[in-house]
């Protein structure tokens, strides 16, 4: 049975306190596993703002109405308003998670910070700030983390050799890279190791494979534009012909507006034969395989501004 590995990451306060704990019951009801990956720090959502000359920010935000999904108060934090400090007043809606038998890791301490810094990062900033979420995470669940995955699909070879330093044996910090219909560019692209500094890493990478639901609404596609009346049907479509796929869903988003986009979903998901799994899971069905060895690569992906890891071909 192929798996489709439902990775939610929860970036913001919001996202965390009401998004989490409507896809907790969600995914109940479809007994579906996932893994939630949390921002652990504080919400600096509102920094965003100074991407307002980055190359294709205006047609993301028109086209994904950001300020209906995240809230004006959200898009204010750190500016207007103070930074929420995430971990320390969202601690129990994270542990909800774990308590209804989800998966958890570690998405980042900062999101605004680190999607916006990490990739010229040195290692003291690199190690110092994972170091802050590692001890987060641990006084939040009392444990330490089993994986994680980098906000905005942003990291350096710094953040990937920490990953190996703290014991981590998988994460899904980068993305397959998708054509402009959706469709992968690479038939093989999945599971694989990473080289950094010219050695070979240990932790195995689950990238996501799928694009996300705000890289496609808004978007003509095909000759077809993606609304919310047929993004569901866009994505099943992709996800017809039986292989294993990673999918990145949003707290902010699924957990909220998008809630019936992703039930379709669910749904549809189960009709086409699939598992519905945890990072966890699914890296437990491929561990022993014999995976690629590549190097860290950069690149763009239809629908979403800037560059972030890929997966090399």
């Amino acid at each position: 049975m192929p798996k489709l590995t439902l990775k939610i990451d929860a970036d913001t306060y919001r996202g965390t306190r009401v998004g989490v704990p409507n896809l907790i019951n969600q995914l109940r009801r479809h007994r579906a596993g996932a893994t939630f990956l949390f921002s652990l720090g504080p919400d600096h959502t509102g920094w965003a703002l100074k991407q307002i000359f980055r190359p294709g920010f205006f047609s993301k935000v028109s086209r994904t109405s950001v300020v209906e999904h995240y809230g004006l108060k959200t898009l204010m934090y750190g500016t207007l308003l103070p930074a929420p400090d995430i971990g320390k007043t969202c601690a129990e809606f994270m542990r909800a998670a774990r308590d209804a038998g989800f998966e958890c890791g570690i998405h980042t301490w900062d999101h605004r910070v680190w999607q916006d810094d990490v990739r010229t990062a040195d290692a003291q900033w690199t190690v110092e700030t994972m170091h802050k979420s590692h001890a987060r995470y641990r006084e939040i669940f009392g444990e330490a983390p089993r994986t994680h995955g980098a906000a905005g699909w942003q990291m350096n070879d710094h953040a990937f050799v920490q990953l190996d330093q703290f014991g981590m044996a998988y994460s899904s910090d980068g993305r397959s890279q998708l054509r402009e219909d959706g469709r992968l560019a690479d038939a093989d692209a999945g599971p694989h190791r990473l080289a950094a500094f010219g050695k070979p890493l240990s932790c195995v990478q689950l990238p996501t494979t799928l694009p996300t639901l705000d890289e496609i609404l808004g978007r003509e596609i095909g000759g077809k534009m993606i609304d919310a009346g047929n993004a569901a049907e866009f994505l099943l479509q992709l996800t017809k012909q039986p292989r294993d796929h990673v999918f990145t869903l949003h707290a902010e988003l699924e957990g909220q507006k998008l809630g019936p986009i992703f039930e379709q979903l669910l749904s549809g998901w189960r009709t086409q034969g699939y598992e519905l799994v945890s990072m966890g899971d699914y890296y437990q069905s491929i561990k022993n395989d014999v995976l690629p060895i590549l190097p860290i690569a950069w690149g763009e992906l239809p629908g979403r501004s800037g560059e972030m890891i890929v997966q090399a071909m």
